[in-house]
């Protein structure tokens, strides 16, 4: 099995929500849903929550940087 993926980039939908994320070696974003399937399967690089409410989300692993946050990356 190959390494996971890394999340380079996200983008937020009009509500303010990360909708897709952009994943080490690709040209284009794939969309969260999708994201979160691959992060199960670990394929992606990122811890998928399941809240009892709500949808499904990736949070990056916790590693003490504020920069490589989802919600930070889809801001620019």
């Amino acid at each position: 099995m190959s390494d996971p993926k890394k999340i380079i980039d996200a983008k937020n939908d009009s509500d303010g929500n990360v909708a897709a994320v952009k994943l080490e070696g690709n040209k284009s974003f794939t969309p969260i849903e999708v994201a979160v399937r691959m992060a199960e399967k670990g394929k992606v690089d990122a811890v998928p929550v399941h809240p009892k409410t709500g949808k499904p989300h990736l949070r990056s692993k916790p590693d003490g940087k504020k920069g490589n946050n989802l919600d930070s990356m889809a801001e620019d």
